[in-house]
């Protein structure tokens, strides 16, 4: 039998761009509980990125780049473990979406997080860079592996 789904309580709109994916954006980037400072690096990136545009359109843009369709997983058939492609539920698109972009951030070595965040944003939002080359990466395997969808069920 199912679990039941899990009431989750809505994530308020930031107060600065009235986002929710901004909102996000700083949990996902905060560290050890300091949303001070994660709500710092955000804004600093934030303002890097006026220069080029609206930055909370960016961010959705970026997003929407990222968000993967297709993932794989694995499923045991018989003794050996296959890897089934699945569509990904929207929820788990913008986790990870937003996952990717803030690893491919901090995977960059020698600027502040804020300027790699702006960077990767810029990136994604043009369709570039390390978070979109991570979504290619799994609609590839998925690809390789379509002849075992008929195991997802």
């Amino acid at each position: 039998m199912r679990r039941p789904i899990k009431k989750r309580d809505p994530v308020r709109p930031d107060p600065i761009y009235q986002s929710v994916l901004v909102t996000k954006l700083v949990n996902y980037v905060m560290e050890r509980g300091k949303k001070d400072t994660a709500r710092k690096v955000i804004y600093d990136a934030f303002e890097i990125l006026k220069k080029d545009g609206e930055p909370a359109t960016m961010l959705a843009t970026a997003i929407e780049n990222v968000q993967p369709s297709l993932e794989v997983r694995s499923r045991r058939v018989g003794g050996a473990n296959y890897q089934v492609p699945t569509p990904v539920r929207p929820e788990r698109q913008l986790a990870l979406a937003l996952r990717w972009m803030r690893d491919a951030a901090r995977s960059k070595k020698g600027k502040p997080m804020s300027q790699k965040l702006a960077a990767e944003i810029l990136a994604a939002s043009k369709g570039e860079g390390d978070a979109i080359a991570k979504k290619e990466n799994m609609h590839k395997m998925a690809e390789a592996n379509k002849a075992f969808a008929h195991f997802a069920w």
